[in-house]
Formats: structure tokens, C-alpha cells, sequence
């Protein structure tokens, strides 16, 4: 068995499982799961539609690479958001199944373990993925505590140059889960630049891209910033996006790689021996979800009404305010996380996430602590109400 397995620490809703074990919820509520990131909007029929279109080609094997139409549909998408102005979907683009299963994969190609102190920085609190990549590409994982004191970002100057050194690749979110927060332009250009200077990878994780408020500008991208700065060739860049969120289609598996072609080919050849190429169904559906933004814009009204409502609920008796992006609240509750999580269950029937189960102790903190993460994923009545019963258990 491999010796690495047994660094893996439990996923938070184990985690949960344990906590809420010997916990019975208060019947007299109805069930409201707010703690796992699972969009609940309907998924649009025309992607149904083309799914259920090629059903036909399941007696095919697919290419590990993609469509061609698939990769073209990306490469516009690309070059319509991020206003990029050459991009090559032959060389740039490599469909995935799914942003999780990618951001894995990506640490198992890239690392070099047989170099001393090999390190992968990541932000915390964190998706877990990225932990588990790094352990199991026996790299050691170094934590960047994002906390309200330093807007919820990486902060880079924390980093010694011999941890720098050290560093093959570092895991970036933005938008952030679970704080909501984009990283701003001048963050990009920092981290571009140490790229250059140290040569690890940058993995930008960016699959809450299309969630923001209806009035706000859409988030930017490392690739976009990465072009202001006159590098059409994307060195050392890569994005990761999905439909998942963008399309509520997490079923489907479905998302994309672009940026430095040297790695999408280094990448290529990796997934080629992990048998991990998409089914043609899948990816026709994926085509016809990249080429549309109406039920995009959709999406992102519908959570923007859910968060308006629940932040006037919650306002009152806690500091809440409008993420940049993305669908959850991280609420500072200023109080031991599991306790209010567990209590919460208990006595109002709405699951919410713990904070620190999505961090690591680091520097003498874990910067999840009091917290928790509450996803608007249910619909508009289950979210308002849930946010109701979150502040009857506050003002307790």
C-alpha cells in the first residue's frame, strides 16, 4: 500500500459525520443542508437535451484530448470572458472531468519528489484536494493563513525566499472558497513574477468565475492578467474551470485546463496513461454549455436574490457583508465553530460547515476557527429560511 495514504486527513464531512454523530435534530423543522457546495438550481434543458443526443456515441472511445468543437467552444469562451487576444484551443486547452479530479492530477504530473523539501503552497483555509495532491505527489504542504486581517488573501511576503525556493507549484482560488474573495491584479503580477524568479507552476483554481453579484464586474483571471503583461504564452499558468458551478451540471464531471502549452502537453501525456478522458455525450453537452450565457446570467440573478435576503436577515445581529463571488457566506460567529454548527443542527435542523475543518493549524492559528460556511445553493425559500433559524441561534 502506498506509505503516503496514511497522510491523508479525514474530508471535512467526515469530520461533520463524527461531530453530529450522537446529535438528533429537532423534528419540528424541516431538513436544510447548507453545508456542502452542490448547486441545487435546475440544470438547463438544453444541455440535457444534448447529452441525451449522442447517446449513441457511447460505443466510441473518446479522445483523451477533447473535441475539437469542445476545445474550440473553451478557447472562445476564454477569449470572450478574459478579452485574451491570442489563444490556441489546439496547444491551450485540455478538457477535464471536473476541476477536482484535475487539481489532483495536476500536482501527481508536475512535482518532482526525488528534490529535496519539495513544497506546494496553498492558501488555508482550503479546498482539501489540494493537501491531498500534495501529499500524495510527496510534496509538503505549505499553508498561507488568509484571514480577515489580510482580506482573506495569500499573503506573499510571508513566504521566505528559501520556502520559495523550495515551492514547485502553488494552489491559488479566485474566487475564494470559502471566503468569496478575487484576487486583485497586483496579487497576480506578484505571483507571476516569482514565478519567473523561483519557476514553480501557478494553479488557479477559478471555478467560481461566473458566480458574482448582478451589479459587479466579473472577476478577473490569471490569464488575463498574465496577458496585461505581455505574456500571451501563459508561462507557468494554469486555470481551472467548471461547469459544475457555472451551469449546475456537477454531475457531468465536466471542466477545462488552459494556459502554458508546455505544461497542457506535459499534462496531456499524463492523463493519456490515467485513462481519463471524457465521454463524447459529456462532451457535446459540455460544447453547448460553454457556448451559452443565458442561463449563466440567470444563475447568477438567482443567487444574488438569495444573498440580498439573507444578508438583511442576518445584518442585524452579525457582520455580513455581499463575497465578491462565488456562493457561500463566511460568517464570523466568534464562538467555537462546531459547537454553533452542532447546536444549530440540533435545535434548528440546518447543517452548515465548520471553519476550521476546512484549515490547518499554522503559525500558531488555525484561521477557520469561528467561523462558519454557509452554502446558498438550496432555493430562495429554504435559504431565507435557514437564514432565520441561523439568527434565532445566534441571538441565543
Amino acid at each position: 500500500m502506498n506509505p503516503r495514504l496514511h497522510t491523508l486527513q479525514p474530508y471535512p464531512f467526515q469530520r461533520m459525520r463524527v461531530l453530529f454523530g450522537d446529535a438528533a435534530p429537532n423534528d419540528d423543522f424541516s431538513p436544510i443542508n447548507l453545508s456542502i457546495g452542490e448547486p441545487k438550481h435546475p440544470t438547463p434543458d438544453f444541455i440535457k437535451d444534448a447529452l441525451i443526443s449522442q447517446l449513441d456515441k457511447l460505443a466510441n472511445y473518446p479522445l483523451t484530448k477533447g473535441s475539437n468543437e469542445l476545445r474550440q467552444a473553451i478557447a472562445k469562451y476564454l477569449t470572450q470572458r478574459y478579452q485574451l487576444k491570442q489563444f490556441d484551443a489546439d496547444s491551450q486547452v485540455l478538457p477535464v472531468n471536473g476541476t477536482r479530479e484535475a487539481l489532483f492530477a495536476i500536482a501527481q504530473c508536475l512535482v518532482d519528489s526525488t528534490k529535496a523539501n519539495a513544497s506546494i503552497l496553498m492558501p488555508n483555509p482550503f479546498y482539501q484536494i489540494y493537501e491531498g495532491a500534495a501529499l500524495l505527489a510527496g510534496a509538503t504542504p505549505l499553508f498561507l493563513n488568509t484571514t480577515r486581517d489580510n482580506g482573506f488573501l495569500p499573503n506573499l511576503d510571508s513566504v521566505s525566499q528559501t520556502q520559495w525556493q523550495q515551492c514547485q507549484l502553488i494552489y491559488l482560488c479566485s474566487p475564494g472558497n470559502p471566503s468569496g474573495t478575487v484576487a486583485p491584479a497586483s496579487l497576480l503580477k506578484r505571483l507571476i513574477e516569482l514565478s519567473d524568479q523561483y519557476d514553480f507552476t501557478i494553479v488557479s483554481d477559478e471555478c467560481y468565475a461566473e458566480i458574482y453579484p448582478t451589479n459587479n464586474a466579473p472577476p478577473l483571471g490569471l490569464l488575463d492578467v498574465a496577458q496585461s503583461l505581455g505574456r500571451t504564452d501563459f508561462k507557468n499558468c494554469l486555470v481551472f474551470h467548471s461547469l459544475s458551478k457555472r451551469s449546475n451540471v456537477p454531475g457531468l464531471r465536466s471542466g477545462f485546463v488552459a494556459g502554458d502549452a508546455e505544461l497542457i502537453d506535459t499534462f496531456l501525456q499524463y492523463r493519456t496513461y490515467h485513462g481519463s478522458a471524457m465521454s463524447p455525450p459529456s462532451q457535446h453537452a459540455s460544447t453547448a454549455a460553454w457556448q451559452d450565457d443565458k442561463h449563466v446570467i440567470e444563475n447568477r440573478r438567482l443567487y444574488t436574490e438569495k444573498f440580498n435576503a439573507v444578508i438583511d436577515i442576518l445584518k442585524p445581529v452579525i457582520d455580513v457583508t455581499l463575497p465578491d463571488a462565488g456562493f457561500y457566506l463566511w460568517l464570523d460567529i466568534s464562538q467555537s465553530d462546531e459547537q454553533f454548527a452542532k447546536r444549530l443542527y440540533q435545535q434548528y435542523n440546518v447543517t452548515v460547515l465548520p471553519g476550521s475543518y476546512l484549515s490547518r493549524e499554522s503559525n500558531g492559528i488555525n484561521p477557520g476557527a469561528g467561523f462558519i460556511r454557509v452554502a446558498l445553493v438550496a432555493d430562495l425559500e429554504q435559504c431565507v429560511d435557514a437564514a432565520k433559524r441561523i439568527r434565532n441561534c445566534l441571538e441565543q
